[in-house]
């Protein structure tokens, strides 16, 4: 895998609390920091990594592109504009935030100016996010499979989109999920709760070990130092067999996130 199997996620938070929250995930052992233009909080994110200390190259940061930004002569500059927010001349990874086909977006266009940041030294990797099956093959046609490191997709217990994730990892493309505990509406899960009494785990601990389980990366966030210690112990859980069928029987394509303008048309 290039992309790092734990993460924190930033979706949602801001000012004083983003900060917090990404000192406090650097100091309890996390190494990989997942943002994006549209979350208003690159620059805190920056500030956060820069006050923490570590060196820039124990980190592994991600942002995604801002459909504002994708025709070819914005992409570019707005990726310098996250670097300065940022503190970095580079970050590891740069996704295409959604494919926005009704945008009228070209995906070659927009995947072809993202080859070219990558070339420029600006990211060390580019992917996708939220595209489906046919928009990742066209994603692939346009720059070639190899400079496509993920596809970053809602993913959780209620969601688990076999056929695209069938897909990305049988074309190699690493899987990141987001949204992994669906807003907090798996926690309460009975089925959920059970497997966690058997490992003395928490519910959330569950649902992220199958997810990395399946091979995903997976950026959940918290605000709280607990839930954020808990949640990187997720990766010492084995779940058997027998747990990872019964969780697979709770999909019920319970989709949280599908903005009617950026969204494709899902597998």
């Amino acid at each position: 895998m290039i992309v790092p199997k734990f993460g924190l996620g930033t979706f949602r938070l801001s000012g004083q609390t983003v900060i917090d929250s990404v000192k406090t995930a650097l100091e309890v052992g996390y190494r990989a920091v997942d943002t994006a233009q549209i979350y208003a909080n690159e620059a805190e994110v920056g500030q956060a990594i820069a006050e923490s200390q570590l060196n820039r190259n124990e980190l592994f940061i991600t942002t995604k592109i801002w459909t504002d930004h994708y025709a070819p002569e914005k992409l570019i500059p707005s990726i310098k504009d996250s670097l300065r927010k940022l503190r970095t001349d580079a970050v590891n990874l740069t996704l295409i935030h959604w494919p926005a086909p009704k945008l009228g977006i070209s995906i070659a266009e927009v995947m072809q100016a993202l080859l070219e940041a990558k070339q420029q030294g600006l990211t060390e990797y580019i992917g996708i996010s939220n595209f489906n099956i046919e928009l990742t093959q066209q994603a692939i046609n346009s720059i070639g499979l190899e400079h496509i490191a993920t596809n970053q997709i809602e993913l959780s217990p209620y969601l688990q989109n076999h056929r695209l994730v069938d897909f990305l990892q049988s074309q190699n493309i690493d899987v990141t999920s987001y949204m992994t505990l669906a807003y907090g509406k798996v926690l309460n899960n009975p089925v959920l709760q059970d497997i966690a009494a058997q490992h003395q785990a928490s519910t959330a601990q569950i649902a992220l070990a199958w997810a990395m389980q399946q091979g995903f990366a997976v950026i959940p966030s918290s605000t709280k130092r607990e839930h954020l210690i808990a949640n990187l112990f997720a990766q010492e859980i084995q779940l058997t067999k027998d747990e990872m069928s019964t969780i697979a029987q709770l999909d019920r394509n319970a989709r949280e996130i599908s903005p009617e303008q950026l969204a494709p048309l899902w597998d």
